[in-house]
């Protein structure tokens, strides 16, 4: 049973933004201080990926683990109320996001999903990052937040 009224989880659940997250700026600020540039929100690429990296024909796409379903991830659990709903639409994200990186690497994209979950070490994301890039060079990321 929720907690909330239904106009009140209407209106906190609107308010949940779907660009320009905190995971999002933390990506891109790990990025920036290992000198990459990109771009954001590309909107002729499918999927409108977060991050796009044109010279390295590469893109990142940030995701937050309940909105896209993290497999094993304790923040991916569905709901106690109204499961079928959110079954569903995390279902339809998930079905998206591989549509969208399918289509991207048929254009020639690589591709890296960052989960929110990964953002606890920035560490081992800025390793991560370093090594899809392939910047054997890269100066240690600085803290990001």
């Amino acid at each position: 049973m929720d907690t909330v009224s239904a106009e009140t989880r209407s209106r906190n659940m609107s308010r949940i933004k779907g660009r320009d997250t905190q995971p999002e700026k933390t990506v891109r600020s790990l990025l920036h201080s290992m000198g990459c540039r990109f771009r954001l929100h590309v909107k002729n690429l499918p999927g409108k990926p977060d991050i796009v990296l044109p010279r390295r024909k590469s893109v990142i796409f940030v995701h937050g683990c309940f909105w896209h379903g993290h497999p094993g991830c304790r923040r991916a659990s569905i709901p106690a109320t109204r499961t079928d709903f959110w079954a569903a639409k995390i279902r339809g994200n998930r079905l998206r996001d591989e549509q969208s990186v399918a289509a991207l690497e048929k254009l020639g994209y690589r591709c890296l999903v960052v989960w929110q979950c990964q953002l606890r070490d920035k560490a081992a994301l800025g390793r991560l990052l370093a090594d899809f890039l392939n910047l054997e060079d890269a100066p240690e990321p600085v803290s990001a937040g």
